[in-house]
């Protein structure tokens, strides 16, 4: 499997609660980002939603698809999100989420490693193709959470 370890900081002019509440609505992320096809919910989970199974289906900017499950494990609201990825990729993902001066920094963290062979396989030579289409993903999510949420995108970057 070929391992992958991003970090994505938006900075968005929206108050932490509503950039929270939108992140922890994944059924209506197709909404907003236009690279996630279908959010599924397989499991309910517990009233603050962890345990909770989701299934995401995205369309990559290089054409092929990702299916995978994320399990959320872990729910400190209005800061983090964590859950575990199975399927396409599998690993673990976090939302952190913090406010200053109106401004709030989510910190996206994404350590996986592909699944499917045909990615293993292509890794060697395709990985920078891999990682700039993420982060083409990314730069969308970041992009329509503000427009969702009536807010402004002030800043994009990745680590």
């Amino acid at each position: 499997m070929a391992a992958y370890s991003l970090t994505t900081l938006w900075y968005l002019e929206v108050p932490i609660e509503s950039v929270f509440q939108a992140l922890g609505e994944a059924p209506l992320w197709p909404a907003w980002w236009p690279s996630l096809l279908a959010v599924e919910e397989r499991v309910a989970g517990d009233a603050d939603g962890t345990g909770r199974v989701y299934r995401y289906t995205w369309q990559s900017r290089l054409g092929y698809r990702l299916c995978f499950d994320i399990r959320v494990t872990r729910i400190a609201r209005p800061w983090l999100i964590e859950g575990e990825a199975s399927g396409d990729v599998c690993g673990a993902g976090r939302w952190r989420l913090c406010e200053q001066g109106g401004v709030t920094q989510v910190r996206h963290e994404w350590r996986v490693a592909t699944t499917r062979r045909w990615m293993n396989l292509a890794a060697p030579l395709a990985r920078p193709l891999f990682v700039w289409s993420h982060h083409a993903v990314m730069r969308d999510g970041a992009r329509g959470l503000a427009r969702r949420l009536d807010g402004r995108l002030l800043g994009l970057a990745h680590e």
